[in-house]
């Protein structure tokens, strides 16, 4: 699958955005809202600091774009995110007009796109928003894989200890 350079460079920055949320002993998770290779919104995983089941890296991305752009709406954007977005994100997406998705790593249990559902294709959606998976899919991947391995190990131990 082929990525325009562009694409490469706004998915290594949202990798960065996923490993601050890491970091943070967040879900790594990371999003980027561009247009005109300009940044309109950013954001990464924060539910448990947030006490916020809808801090997803999508919807801080898209709040921040939308109070920067001052409208609800912002079309022409390209949304950049690590992993594939589940539904509650997608619609949030499609409401915001993004133009284009772009995901690295699938998620299996829960993507909306391409694995668990094909949102964007439903007969009920009223816009049409491009998606392409697999941009830095494997350091996605790997960044997703690392933070849940790391967990596991982290209660293996606890569980030693009790």
């Amino acid at each position: 699958m082929e990525f325009h350079r562009r694409d490469i460079h706004w998915m290594q920055y949202a990798l960065e955005l996923a490993r601050q949320a890491a970091s943070e002993h967040e879900v790594p998770v990371g999003a980027v809202i561009v247009r005109d290779d300009q940044v309109l919104g950013e954001g990464y995983n924060h539910p448990i600091a947030a006490c916020d089941p809808t801090s997803h890296a999508e919807i801080v991305a898209l709040r921040q774009a939308c109070a920067n752009e001052r409208n609800y709406r912002i079309p022409g954007s390209t949304l950049y995110v690590t992993v594939e977005p589940c539904t509650m994100c997608a619609g949030a997406i499609l409401h915001a007009r993004v133009d284009r998705v772009v995901f690295g790593a699938t998620e299996p249990k829960a993507g909306a796109l391409v694995s668990a559902q094909r949102f964007f294709d439903q007969p009920f959606v009223n816009y049409s928003v491009q998606y392409q998976g697999g941009c830095l899919a494997e350091e996605c991947s790997q960044l997703m894989s690392g933070f849940f391995e790391q967990r596991r190990q982290l209660k293996r131990q606890h569980k030693s200890k009790i």
